[in-house]
């Protein structure tokens, strides 16, 4: 009878889930938004288990840190697009003999094409910034061996090879026309660049306005780090450019970065990509800003600023494609509090925070008004037939919540949860 009930309680948690945060990111958004679906944890629900919450706010990109076999299983059939990890042990194995992208290759990508759609593999996570900097001269070998092998597999222009960096490879970031590469680093960065101009991948950057408040909270405006739309913004005196929020800011920072390593014209070659970016929603006592609120404003400020499909003050023609930092929160990863605490969802299935099924307001506190797409503002036809409320179930067989997901007629989603519990 626990089991049974324990089985229940995990799909009303589920439901409910689905629920509150039914497409927060809308139909207009698949393009240009992913979510990071991290692991680091021992008490996150089965893959299997997790699509429906993706399906639920609508995410149709997913990237991982690793290739784990039955995350990639699970989402064979799905128009889920993935990006997969090779994981920074393997880097120097892999730079050493180009046969071992070959092995590499056909035992992590092969097998789950074509099923699951992988895109793109980035080699390694912020290695330029890694402690063991004897790392450093193999990263590009390692990316070149990879691309290699999926070359003489014909997969080269189906799945992209690039590497996702940290902000702190740059010396300096603001304002960002100031911005550099470290010195010690300009060597692999040129040569990395010239790497996805041949290839046609993009850079990747994890970019965190939350590290700049912790940091300096007092000097720094909470609206300009939460993306606030109504925030004036601050001008870069050299461009007289104005940055109304730190993410554009950061963006243009790595862009000009770029240029003075490479030149504008290849390094407007290489499409920008936000790898990470996100809000904690708990810390430490020392780590300001660390809160629900601010992290449910962030996210939602953040899926305004990329619906608005407009590009930074230095790159206005290339719109914003992010991955939120992350699904779950990660009960095992190290350091601060707020590492543990990026999650939209909780381990057993349930919203962090309320993510509305209206847009909020531009402050990213809650509106009543209609989203910029009508109706519930989030891919839902205004017909009733969604309310986005909570639903009282004080017991519920399985058989009886599928009965109930069909009435409240919670469509794709219903279909999900039915293949679920048959």
């Amino acid at each position: 009878m626990v089991a049974a009930a324990d089985e229940n309680n995990y799909f009303l948690s589920l439901l409910l889930a689905i629920l509150l945060q039914a497409n927060f990111f809308s139909p207009s958004l698949a393009s240009s938004f992913g979510v990071n679906y991290g692991q680091v944890a021992d008490n996150l629900p089965s893959p299997p288990d997790v699509i429906p919450l993706f399906k639920s706010i609508g995410v149709s990109k997913v990237k991982l840190y690793d290739s784990d076999p039955a995350v990639l299983n699970a989402f064979s059939g799905t128009s889920v697009e993935f990006t997969i990890g090779l994981p920074d042990r393997c880097i120097k194995k892999i730079a050493g003999d180009p046969s071992e992208g070959l092995v590499w290759v056909k035992y992590n990508i092969l097998p789950y094409l074509p099923g699951t759609k992988i895109t793109s593999v980035t080699i390694g996570n912020e290695v330029l910034t890694n402690d063991d900097k004897s790392v450093y001269p193999c990263l590009l070998p390692a990316m070149k061996s990879v691309h290699s092998a999926l070359a003489s597999l014909h997969l080269d222009r189906q799945i992209t090879v690039t590497t996702a960096h940290s902000l702190a490879v740059l010396a300096t970031s603001y304002p960002p026309s100031s911005s550099v590469f470290k010195k010690d680093i300009d060597p692999y960065i040129s040569e990395i660049l010239d790497f996805l101009i041949q290839t046609d991948s993009p850079f990747l950057v994890n970019t965190y306005p939350y590290f700049a408040y912790k940091d300096d909270p007092k000097g720094i405006s909470l609206d300009y780090v939460m993306l606030d739309p109504k925030y004036d913004g601050v001008v870069d005196p050299a461009t007289n450019a104005r940055y109304k929020n730190m993410l554009h800011a950061q963006v243009d920072a790595v862009d000009f970065a770029m240029v003075r390593l490479v030149g504008k014209e290849k390094a407007r070659c290489v499409k920008i990509i936000i790898s990470e970016t996100g809000w904690p929603s708990k810390g430490d006592p020392d780590e300001a800003g660390a809160t629900i609120e601010n992290a449910k404003r962030y996210n939602r400020n953040l899926v305004r600023l990329v619906e608005g499909k407009k590009g930074t003050p230095m790159r206005s023609g290339d719109a914003l494609m992010v991955y939120v930092f992350a699904m779950f929160n990660e009960n095992l990863k190290p350091g601060p509090a707020s590492e543990r605490n990026y999650g939209l969802f909780n381990p057993d299935g349930t919203p962090v925070y309320k993510l509305s099924s209206h847009h909020s307001g531009s402050d990213g506190k809650n509106s009543t008004t209609a989203g910029v797409h009508g109706g519930s503002g989030f891919g839902f036809p205004n017909d009733g037939a969604f309310t986005g409320g909570y639903y009282s179930i004080s017991s519920a067989t399985k058989a009886e919540m599928a009965g109930l997901v069909r009435r409240i007629g919670l469509m794709w989603a219903s279909s999900q949860l039915l293949w679920m519990i048959q």
